[in-house]
């Protein structure tokens, strides 16, 4: 079959890879029928994120067709059309019984890495580097499902693959960054760093639970104008606005309520944060996270405040611990608890609170994925999100 696989940092090539099989009983393989790259798969192409070889098969956003299942498959037969969360998860452990999917406690088969790296494992991934589990991803033409009657959910409708694709990540990501910031408590100004896949959706998730105002920063003009008529939000161009005073002006001096960390490891540095030159190297790629969205939303929101975190770090960073705790701030972070939200935020695509399609920029094939890699990254042609269909259009 046909997969795209890293080669090396900036090494991203669609090559012919041996087919997928069953290796437990409790798994199904997939027949991919739309793949996407993910604004955390540049990560991986950039070298940030330790731990990837040679040859491993990229992609944790990917839906399809069930053609096989193992002995111990209960729950999906071959022919159910499914999502696929990017998380694997057992459904049994201490974590997952608490709905904690993404902190997993059987499902990470390279645990020693991210023990070494973190103090204790977190959920294998699909398609994401020997810290997650070494597990094959989706942006080929099969992929393995471990876990099957755990992790896929079974569509019953007959939406496209362009309404539902998203709710193998971002969307839910989005949701429950907007959640973490959010809370119980409606009324909220909530700002979000970085109008990207996962900003976009966490704007559109914190309408939906009762913001009362969103404000979104970002540098790049398409992102922004999505964010203000796909998102309805107010926007901060932060290469032309000192991002701290704009906020302090439009909240009468306060700052908003929460914010959002949509950017992550790769965030562009700017103004006095730009300055900064204490970054931590990665101790397995000589690269180094930046901090800066985090760093200036910690100074931004206002005392008493919280700061939600779905943005990818891959280790230390330079953080302002002063400011936040004079401030008495709260930080919620992690990677999505994807199980806990396939169902209902499916029920809110099929009953259109939400068209996930719009942010669709580029479509291919898988032939057009190393070129897509950098089309995203670089931020070119207007991109905001592509997805790949393992057949040619």
């Amino acid at each position: 079959m046909r997969a795209l696989v890293w080669n090396g940092t900036n090494d991203i090539r669609c090559e012919t890879v041996d087919d997928p099989r069953i290796e437990d009983p409790r798994d199904c393989i997939l027949k991919v029928s739309s793949t996407a790259i993910c604004g955390s798969d540049l990560h991986l192409m950039d070298g940030v994120v330790p731990k990837m070889q040679q040859g491993d098969i990229l992609g944790h956003e990917f839906m399809g067709e069930v053609v096989e299942v193992g002995a111990d498959v209960k729950r999906l037969k071959v022919g159910d059309r499914v999502v696929v969360p990017f998380t694997i998860s057992c459904g049994e452990c201490w974590f997952c019984q608490r709905e904690m999917y993404s902190l997993c406690d059987t499902t990470n088969r390279t645990a020693e890495n991210a023990r070494a790296a973190m103090g204790h494992a977190p959920a294998g991934l699909f398609g994401y580097s020997h810290l997650t589990g070494g597990y094959s991803g989706g942006q080929a033409e099969y992929v393995r499902v471990p876990h099957a009657d755990v992790g896929p959910i079974k569509l019953e409708n007959d939406l496209p693959d362009d309404k539902v694709l998203f709710l193998s990540d971002i969307f839910p990501t989005g949701w429950m960054a907007a959640e973490n910031a959010i809370g119980d408590e409606k009324g909220k100004t909530v700002a979000v760093w970085g109008a990207g896949p996962v900003g976009q959706f966490a704007v559109r998730s914190a309408w939906m639970m009762g913001a009362e105002r969103v404000i979104v920063i970002d540098r790049v003009p398409e992102r922004l104008e999505l964010a203000a008529s796909y998102g309805k939000a107010e926007t901060i161009d932060y290469s032309q606005t000192d991002v701290k005073e704009a906020l302090d002006e439009m909240t009468g001096g306060r700052g908003p309520d929460a914010g959002i960390d949509a950017v992550g490891a790769e965030a562009h540095g700017h103004g006095v944060l730009g300055d900064i030159k204490d970054k931590v190297e990665l101790h397995t790629t000589g690269m180094s996270d930046q901090p800066f969205a985090l760093q200036e939303m910690v100074m931004s929101v206002r005392k008493g405040g919280t700061l939600s975190v779905p943005g990818v770090y891959a280790d230390k960073v330079t953080f302002p611990i002063g400011p936040f705790m004079n401030k008495g701030l709260t930080m919620k972070s992690g990677q999505t608890h994807m199980q806990r939200y396939l169902a209902p935020l499916l029920k809110r695509v099929e009953a259109g609170e939400i068209d996930l399609s719009e942010i669709i920029t580029h479509r291919g094939d898988l032939k057009d994925g190393p070129d897509f890699y950098k089309t995203f990254r670089d931020k070119h042609d207007g991109c905001i999100k592509c997805v790949m269909k393992p057949e040619e259009l």
